[in-house]
């Protein structure tokens, strides 16, 4: 299925592996890359040059997705992104946890104006880090349960993933969708999300939003997450009518 130039997968399997390996832009263009996270730390002061994962060699079969994974900077990726994405054989990878109510609503958060993507409306995700490799594969349901814990305050246990994984592909990214079960209704679990960002010092996001159709979409949402959501609402309401649910 396809919207506004995504593609999405759905798999059953990942097999990421992350191996050594030198990412020719940043090694050619690093004095450029550290002036220009230089110049945005300046505006951000919050912004960290941590170590992050970045992604190559993507390859769907037989409902499974298969890729090579290498370390790197997020100045690097910074970069990248902000120069328009001038080498094409990399991806940017990343796991998204879709949290939804009892009610059928999904659960994005607003990123805060600290952050590098302030006023952005996702999931709880982050770019993968070393922290998620176990046994050289990249762990992305480890990465989903920090970052969801992290942004929300919610805990592996307050949730059900489901088995699947729907993959939106775009020009220069994978997101790795996981729908995540929470038995509340979106109002209460959007209050108990907000009272976690009250008790933090800087939270990570801004404000919670509730999604439960199409109307509820906005241009401050990714195509990757407006192309998962309208696939969604688009299968629900097929399902609706082969009188399947």
């Amino acid at each position: 299925m396809t919207a506004k130039n995504a593609v999405i997968h759905r798999v059953a399997t990942l097999d990421l592996k992350v191996e050594p390996w030198t990412w020719p832009f940043a090694a050619q263009r690093r004095d450029a890359i550290d002036a220009h996270f230089a110049e945005k730390q300046r505006e951000k002061p919050a912004l960290w040059n941590g170590r992050i994962l970045l992604g190559r060699d993507a390859r769907f079969a037989g409902g499974h997705l298969g890729a090579h994974y290498f370390e790197t900077d997020f100045a690097g990726l910074l970069a990248w992104r902000d120069w328009g994405y001038p080498d094409t054989t990399i991806f940017n990878g990343f796991g998204m946890g879709a949290l939804r109510s009892v009610d059928g609503a999904f659960v994005l958060g607003v990123m805060g104006n600290h952050t590098a993507n302030a006023g952005r409306i996702y999931f709880p995700a982050g770019t993968p880090d070393p922290d998620d490799v176990s046994d050289g594969l990249l762990d992305v349901g480890a990465s989903i349960a920090r970052e969801v814990e992290e942004e929300t305050g919610l805990a592996p246990g307050d949730y059900r993933p489901r088995t699947h994984w729907d993959c939106v592909v775009t020009a220069t990214s994978i997101a790795m969708m996981q729908i995540l079960d929470v038995d509340a209704s979106g109002d209460e679990l959007k209050r108990r999300i907000e009272a976690n960002l009250a008790r933090q010092e800087e939270a990570e996001l801004s404000a919670i939003r509730l999604v439960r159709n199409r109307a509820e979409l906005t241009s401050a949402m990714p195509l990757f997450v407006t192309a998962f959501l309208e696939a969604q609402f688009d299968g629900e309401v097929q399902a609706r009518q082969d009188g399947s649910q």
